[in-house]
């Protein structure tokens, strides 16, 4: 996989130009409580075969998700690092692998194509293994995060009174 999507990203936009796609510059659908379908792009990586897909459906609008990976992100981790009940060696190892990631600000991490038809979501995602890395050092961080008093377990912990 490339360290850098941003050709790709600019390639897609060319392409959907080309054939007169509708592009909706939309933030990522992956989080939607819809029903979702994701192309195998491990199997199946040619961005063309997804949306020689939405053409043979007759679907023109499309979504397009490009993600960039900024500042702003490892800035958020450092502060949430800080919270972390983790060991010093540990604090300090997640520290330099995310300051590790900085060789990779401003470049695109993450691309996103879908569109909708018949009540589902289909969706194109590709990401680079860097930004892969990134998640696991945000999980091992969220993972690490102390419970405030009140706060409620992961999954509502609604409790009914009756």
């Amino acid at each position: 996989m490339q360290s850098n999507l941003d050709p790709l990203a600019q390639e897609i936009q060319q392409y959907l130009a080309s054939e007169h796609f509708l592009v909706f510059h939309s933030m990522s659908r992956a989080e939607e409580e819809s029903s979702m379908v994701f192309w195998d792009t491990e199997r199946q990586p040619d961005y063309k075969a997804f949306l020689d897909c939405a053409l043979q459906l007759g679907v023109r609008l499309v979504h397009l998700h490009v993600r960039e990976f900024s500042p702003r992100h490892r800035e958020e981790a450092l502060l949430h690092l800080e919270e972390c009940d983790l060991a010093r060696d540990e604090k300090r190892a997640l520290d330099k692998r995310i300051n590790e990631l900085a060789i990779y600000e401003g470049l695109t991490c993450a691309l996103e194509l879908s569109y909708d038809f018949d009540s589902r979501i289909y969706v194109f995602e590709l990401r680079t293994d860097w930004y892969d890395d990134w998640h696991d050092v945000l999980d091992e961080i969220e993972d690490a995060v102390p419970e405030e008093e009140g706060d409620e377990p992961y999954g509502g912990g609604y409790y009914s009174n009756n």
